[in-house]
């Protein structure tokens, strides 16, 4: 448990929020699908068509928030995003068309981006600079324990297949959102940050950090390969079983709860975080590669493969974590971490949004060599955000902003 729970204090408060949430989310994440089917009675192409349209909203909506997390105190904003998004799940319940659908969805993904963004702001303001990247360890390895709880208790309501298992589920979603938003009122305030005279929403004028959120959304394109493009290759192009897809989630699941806090604390700046990027996207190739040698094999053969590929993966996925966790926080300007951590947080609404397209496309049409070309996309991207980060370092160097450091005064 030491690797979920931090020391007695505001990260753990932090950390009990993320498990809260996460939960809840997990059970929703494995039956919403057949949720929206068989209850709500939508069809796969306009649940596909109104969650494309309602994350594509959330992420242009997530940078305003994050502002406004900044110019009004993230811990208030968090709150009310996560009663919010509670709000948006629960509407969930009495949808029963595709426009009321589409309304809460594009509701709950505004909510999630905005909260994500605050959540970073509130971190930001609570956490020491130097303390950061390890607390955001902390927090991802409870997300994996939670989501894996979570799905745990949405398979038993899949196994009932009921309309009121359903509706546990979704009630169980909700009032999660509910209990992260109190334990979120628990933590001390920060102090808004007085507004600048500059241009409203910098960050979209910032061009060293549209690059480097630009590169790390391509390294985020390890998501939808883990969640889609791997299982579809396992059925699909192997002999391997098609339970190693549970598998092989369970085991990615179960080494970032366990190795992710120790993988954290190599990063300790934008140097080294620049230097654990780069291995990330050497050992993607390598998982790629790997990955494409399972095609062909016997099933017992393909396994192995297969899950060696995802032992390398994994370890992959944990270095670019940390390292982009610290290039995103140390790149942002102290008085507009919410702004900026709305912005960078995109990446990965883009990379779930465009990354199953391309990435079916990519090896479900070209096989081996499209998971070389994949590798040698996470390779370049990996080598080139050093470059593009000393950069943004030597901009913000130039501009050397007289903004004084965000603080926290007690509740």
């Amino acid at each position: 448990m030491s690797n979920l729970l931090p020391s007695v204090g505001t990260q753990r408060t932090l950390v009990l929020a993320q498990l809260s949430n996460s939960v809840g989310d997990g059970a929703y994440y494995v039956t919403s699908a057949l949720y929206f089917t068989q209850v709500v009675g939508l069809a796969p192409t306009r649940i596909g068509l109104g969650l494309t349209a309602a994350w594509a909203i959330g992420s242009v909506v997530g940078v305003p928030l994050g502002r406004l997390a900044d110019r009004h105190g993230p811990r208030g904003t968090a709150v009310l995003l996560a009663i919010t998004t509670g709000i948006a799940v629960a509407s969930f319940l009495f949808v029963r068309g595709f426009l009321p659908f589409l309304m809460a969805a594009c509701l709950y993904a505004t909510a999630q981006s905005g909260l994500a963004a605050a959540r970073q702001a509130l971190l930001a303001g609570l956490v020491a600079k130097e303390e950061r990247t390890g607390a955001l360890a902390h927090l991802q390895s409870t997300l994996n324990a939670g989501l894996a709880v979570g799905a745990g208790l949405g398979g038993l309501a899949l196994s009932v297949d009921t309309r009121s298992a359903y509706f546990g589920v979704f009630a169980l979603d909700a009032l999660s959102f509910l209990l992260c938003a109190f334990l979120l009122s628990r933590l001390p305030a920060v102090i808004p940050v007085p507004e600048v005279r500059s241009a409203r929403l910098e960050v979209l004028r910032d061009r060293p950090y549209a690059v480097v959120t630009l590169l790390n959304t391509a390294l985020l394109l390890r998501m939808p390969l883990l969640s889609l493009a791997l299982p579809l290759w396992i059925t699909e192009r192997t002999d391997a079983p098609a339970w190693l897809v549970s598998a092989l989630f369970i085991l990615n699941t179960a080494a970032v709860m366990l190795f992710q806090v120790r993988t954290a604390r190599s990063v300790e700046g934008l140097a080294t975080a620049a230097r654990a990027i780069r291995r990330s996207g050497a050992l993607m190739l390598l998982a790629c590669g790997v990955f494409a040698l399972s095609a062909g094999r016997s099933a017992w053969a393909a396994g192995i493969i297969l899950v060696v590929g995802s032992v390398v993966l994994v370890g992959a996925e944990m270095l670019q974590s940390a390292g982009s966790w610290q290039i995103g926080f140390d790149l942002a300007p102290p008085e507009r971490i919410g702004e900026y951590q709305g912005f960078f947080g995109t990446g990965t609404t883009v990379a779930r949004t465009l990354g199953p397209l391309l990435l079916t496309g990519l090896l479900m049409g070209m096989g081996a060599l499209g998971w070389l070309l994949l590798g040698g996309l996470f390779l370049a991207a990996s080598h080139s955000l050093g470059p593009v980060t000393r950069w943004a370092e030597e901009t913000r160097r130039e501009r050397a902003p007289a903004a004084a450091p965000t603080a926290w005064t007690p509740a």
